[in-house]
């Protein structure tokens, strides 16, 4: 015979409700046993009766259990709260870093001359003075690599200058010097030639006849 699925209600008849717990009550402590032997757990169970009869199941001492449970629940309410502060303090500086890149981007439409129809005189007499102090420091750094730059094109000019009169040294020949050299070869050429000639050194002879 199938059972019929039971409806989850309250049960009317009292009679029928009081089986019902009782075979539920002990079918709930046998699971409670069964799960702190199998699977090693710590388990506490009460139960209140309607009547107001208690039943409990605890494989450890119950007091330890629920001091435990306390604790557990007075930590993890404290990380929630602790965590809730913190996402607060999150929205918080993101909300005025919203408004802070808004009030510059405001102030960046002005300078470039937008949205001035609204901006009073001294609004727009202290935009002027910071367009002039910006326009004054960008001159400056102007200035500055030109003066960098020609500082650069001097040392190379100065370079080259020094490198070409160093070609023009050792390509340009001394007159003077090439006579000279000319002169030692010629010098040379004589000590190494050999000549025959009819001439005598020493005193004449006499020829008798």
């Amino acid at each position: 015979m199938v059972r019929g699925k039971i409806e989850m209600k309250k049960i009317e008849n009292a009679t029928s409700r009081q089986v019902t717990f009782s075979k539920r009550r002990n079918g709930l402590l046998k699971k409670a046993y069964e799960l702190s032997v199998l699977c090693d757990a710590q388990v506490s169970l009460i139960v209140f009766s309607q009547r107001g009869r208690l039943y409990e199941f605890s494989n450890t001492d119950m007091w330890k259990t629920i001091e435990r449970y306390r604790k557990y629940t007075k930590d993890h309410e404290t990380s929630n709260h602790d965590s809730e502060i913190y996402v607060q303090q999150l929205k918080e500086e993101a909300s005025h870093m919203i408004t802070k890149i808004e009030l510059l981007e405001f102030h960046k439409r002005k300078l470039l001359g937008q949205e001035l129809a609204s901006s009073s005189l001294e609004e727009l007499q202290e935009i002027d003075s910071q367009l002039q102090r910006s326009l004054g420091k960008v001159r400056a750094r102007k200035a500055q690599l030109f003066r960098e730059q020609l500082e650069k094109l001097k040392a190379k000019e100065k370079q080259l200058l020094e490198e070409n009169l160093r070609l023009h040294q050792k390509t340009v020949i001394d007159p003077w010097g090439g006579l000279v050299n000319q002169q030692e070869k010629f010098r040379v050429i004589d000590l190494n030639l050999e000549v025959e000639t009819d001439l005598v050194i020493g005193l004449p002879e006499k020829h008798c006849k």
